[in-house]
């Protein structure tokens, strides 16, 4: 009896841990400031801000952008390998939309490939910590001719729009867009102060219907992708004067929460 002491009593400390021990799930800042309007620091606070807190962010080219954390997580977006510059990434992010947009065969040495489709049938569920990088995603819906399916019915859950928290911003990436959001969607997205966006207006969605979501949405910084059908003038047209614009003459901007427009800005890096 007395041999089995330790036994039960080991057990027993193990029943009753306490919450605090047991690992805390994660949490999006994004999610719980989703109702927040877009944040502004007064110039006095921004003159002070840290740069310690600034991301880089750099247009590849198509719907890849390169972002880089002050810890030094690169993360690429909708990775295909064939939009690159600097070193290889430590994390990617793929749509399935087309060759353009993901790879099967990624390049080895990148440790962490998040495909923004179910591997198993299963809508593919995102929500990890890398660094100082918090990543989630917010399953969409695709047309059927990616998956070779004729009967016309979109393909449920076949792409994510990732978002990536850092630095205090919260960074959304709308990949490869085929439909518009309902309010489940703009939920689950959350707040966002930077978002990337497809304006082709025909191999993702329509113009019009991309705008709307750019307007609800109200980052503020919204950089687009996917430029190379459309007049950047037709964009700013449907997303209406509450949006201004600035065409850098370069294809790196590094931000920080403070230094974040006050007006909602569309900022045009180089880059197709």
């Amino acid at each position: 009896m007395l041999r089995s002491l330790p036994v039960v009593i080991a057990v027993m400390g193990t029943l009753m841990a306490p919450a605090a021990a047991q690992q805390p799930p994660l949490r999006s800042d994004c999610l719980a400031m989703a109702n927040a309007p877009p944040r502004v620091t007064p110039v006095s606070l921004r003159r002070m801000a840290a740069k310690a807190e600034e991301v880089a962010i750099t247009y590849a080219g198509h719907s890849t952008y390169y972002i880089e954390s002050r810890a030094g997580v690169r993360i690429a977006t909708d990775y295909s390998g064939a939009y690159r510059t600097g070193r290889l990434p430590d994390v990617v992010t793929m749509n399935r939309a087309h060759s353009t947009h993901y790879t099967l065969f990624p390049d080895r040495g990148i440790p962490h490939v998040l495909h923004g489709w179910g591997d198993d049938g299963k809508p593919a569920l995102v929500s990890q910590r890398i660094g100082d990088v918090y990543i989630r995603n917010v399953t969409t819906d695709i047309r059927p001719y990616v998956s070779g399916d004729s009967s016309g019915a979109l393909v449920k859950d076949g792409n994510s729009i990732f978002i990536f928290e850092v630095a205090g911003l919260c960074i959304g990436h709308l990949g490869h867009l085929h439909h518009k959001l309902d309010d489940s969607h703009f939920a689950q997205i959350g707040r966002i102060d930077i978002l990337m966006v497809p304006i082709d207006g025909t191999y993702t969605m329509s113009l019009d219907g991309i705008a709307e979501i750019t307007r609800r949405l109200r980052a503020s910084v919204v950089l687009p992708m996917h430029r190379f059908m459309t007049p950047l003038d037709d964009f700013m047209q449907r997303i209406g004067q509450q949006f201004e614009i600035d065409r850098r003459g370069e294809r790196s901007l590094t931000i920080s929460r403070e230094t974040l427009p006050a007006t909602p800005t569309v900022i045009i890096l180089d880059g197709v």
